[in-house]
């Protein structure tokens, strides 16, 4: 399977709307383990409890007419109902259109994963994205931001625009997505076109939290070692829980091998491809 590389980031005035900062009070509602496992019926209930006012009360922030959209995330307990519920809610509260076309195509095992397990599988999206359209991305927990990031970029990628951002959960250590140029200079200073080699991301395209996770390697020779261990962490973690997994090793980092297009799913569609400002 061939990685989209990321070369789109975030437009620099997004700032992600996220009603916590802390995961607790989400996973303490009642209905929390059943909307996680895929009960929608029981994600529309932890929405109504937890979220739906604040989501009135946000409503001057966001034109009517955008396109809503949420990583299908295909989690190792089941799929998790609660991203693509929050779209639905979010554009009948906003006035908008919830897009459910945009599906992601591979199964990452995000959940116990630390930040080196989950730059070493990188989300992929197949399905249509609508040119000049405004997405706002929707899920229910961020704390390294890679799949919004890797969503942002598919859609950008095709022309869309991203418009905003919207999480019940903020968990990153950095609340931003945005990573600061200094941080991106740094980067480029000290390890030049690796990054982009080792896991086809450009270091603008990174989120804050992955680009500051990325600065505490002195070397490239350190990224790559942990990579490799990474890899391992992975496939001993999923093994324990049952969970055979290939992996395709190739120049953007190891990469979860479980695409839905094997399953009959269509290949990216875009309407329209622009390249990135500036290159």
């Amino acid at each position: 399977m061939n990685l989209l590389p990321r070369l789109y980031g975030w437009p620099d005035a997004i700032q992600p709307l996220a009603l916590f900062g802390k995961d607790q009070q989400l996973k303490s509602h009642h209905a929390y383990q059943r909307a996680k496992a895929g009960d929608e019926a029981a994600a529309l209930d932890l929405l109504l409890d937890v979220a739906v006012s604040w989501l009135y009360q946000h409503r001057a922030r966001f034109p009517p007419g955008c396109l809503y959209v949420a990583p299908h995330a295909q989690e190792a307990t089941g799929d998790n109902a609660i991203p693509q519920a929050l779209a639905a809610v979010c554009a009948a509260v906003w006035g908008g259109v919830a897009e459910t076309s945009i599906v992601q195509s591979d199964r990452v095992y995000h959940t116990g994963a630390d930040a080196m397990e989950r730059m070493a599988a990188r989300a992929q999206f197949v399905g249509p994205v609508q040119p000049d359209e405004r997405y706002i991305l929707v899920d229910d927990v961020t704390s390294l931001g890679g799949t919004l990031a890797e969503l942002a970029n598919y859609i950008q990628h095709g022309g869309g625009k991203i418009q905003d951002v919207v999480v019940l959960v903020n968990a990153g250590r950095n609340p931003a997505l945005v990573p600061s140029p200094k941080n991106v200079q740094l980067l480029n200073r000290r390890f030049g076109d690796e990054v982009f080699n080792i896991f086809g991301i450009k270091p603008e395209a990174l989120t804050a939290n992955e680009a500051q996770y990325l600065i505490g390697f002195r070397s490239i020779d350190e990224i790559r070692n942990r990579l490799a261990a990474a890899g391992q962490e992975i496939d001993r973690r999923l093994r324990a829980k049952g969970i055979a997994r290939a992996l395709e090793g190739t120049a953007a980092g190891l990469h979860a091998v479980q695409s839905l297009s094997e399953a009959g799913t269509p290949a990216p569609v875009f309407q329209s491809k622009r390249p990135p400002h500036g290159t």
